[in-house]
C-alpha cells in the first residue's frame, strides 16, 4: 500500500524536475549559438581584408643636381648601377649586396623624366624580383642615410665603380653627394602602367 499511494508522487516531481533541466538547456543553447556566430566570422574578415590590402609598389623618377639629371625612388633615394654587372644580372651578392641593397618591389611605375618602357625586373638567386633600368640592376648605397643623399656615387667597393643611372640609361660619371629630391631638369609626366611585378617588396628601402 506504501508503495502505491507515494509511486506517484515521486514519478510526478521527478517529470517536473527533467522537464525543468530540458527547458534550461534548451534555453542555454539558444543563448550561446546567438552570441557565438557572426562576431567571430565579422573578425575573420577584417583581418584578411587588411592583409590583403598591402602594396610593395615602386616609383622610379628623376632628380637634378649640378645640372646633372639621375634616377631615384618616387621617395628621393638615390638609386645606381655597378659597372660589374653584365647586361640583365646581378653578381652583388653576400657582403656586397649588404653594403648595395638591391632595389626590390612588387610593381614598378615610371614617373618624371624616367622611362617606363626601360623599367624591368630581374630575378636574384634568393628568389627577389630586383628592378632593372635599360638592363642594368639597380640597387640602394647603405651610406646614404636617406632621401636627397648620393654618397655612392663614384665609389669603387668591391672592384668595379658604382654610379648614379640617367634617364637614358647611361652612368652618370659627374660628381653629385647631395640633391633635392623632385627636383628634376626633365618634363614631367604622370606614373606608367607598371612594369614586371615580383612577390616581394624592397623593406625599408623605398
Amino acid at each position: 500500500m506504501r508503495n502505491s499511494k507515494t509511486t506517484p508522487a515521486r514519478l510526478g516531481a521527478a517529470v517536473a524536475v527533467v522537464g525543468a533541466g530540458m527547458a534550461a538547456a534548451l534555453l542555454a543553447a539558444c543563448s550561446s549559438g546567438g552570441s557565438s556566430s557572426a562576431p567571430a566570422a565579422g573578425g575573420s574578415s577584417a583581418a584578411s581584408g587588411s592583409a590583403a590590402g598591402s602594396s610593395g609598389a615602386m616609383v622610379i623618377t628623376t632628380a637634378s643636381a649640378g645640372g646633372t639629371t639621375f634616377l631615384t625612388t618616387g621617395s628621393g633615394r638615390a638609386v645606381y648601377l655597378w659597372a660589374k654587372d653584365t647586361s640583365g644580372q646581378s653578381v652583388c651578392t653576400g657582403a656586397c649586396a649588404g653594403s648595395w641593397p638591391p632595389v626590390t618591389a612588387s610593381s614598378v611605375t615610371a614617373s618624371g623624366g624616367a622611362k617606363a618602357t626601360d623599367l624591368s625586373t630581374i630575378t636574384r638567386s634568393d628568389g627577389t624580383k630586383q628592378v632593372t633600368y635599360d638592363g642594368h640592376a639597380l640597387y640602394y648605397y647603405a651610406g646614404d642615410s636617406g632621401s636627397g643623399m648620393a654618397n655612392g656615387q663614384a665609389s669603387d667597393q668591391f672592384g668595379a665603380k658604382w654610379w648614379l643611372v640617367s634617364p637614358a640609361g647611361t652612368d652618370v660619371t659627374g660628381s653629385v653627394n647631395a640633391f633635392t629630391p623632385g627636383s628634376t631638369g626633365s618634363g614631367g609626366s604622370s606614373p606608367s602602367a607598371p612594369a614586371t611585378g615580383s612577390s616581394s617588396a624592397g623593406g625599408g628601402w623605398s
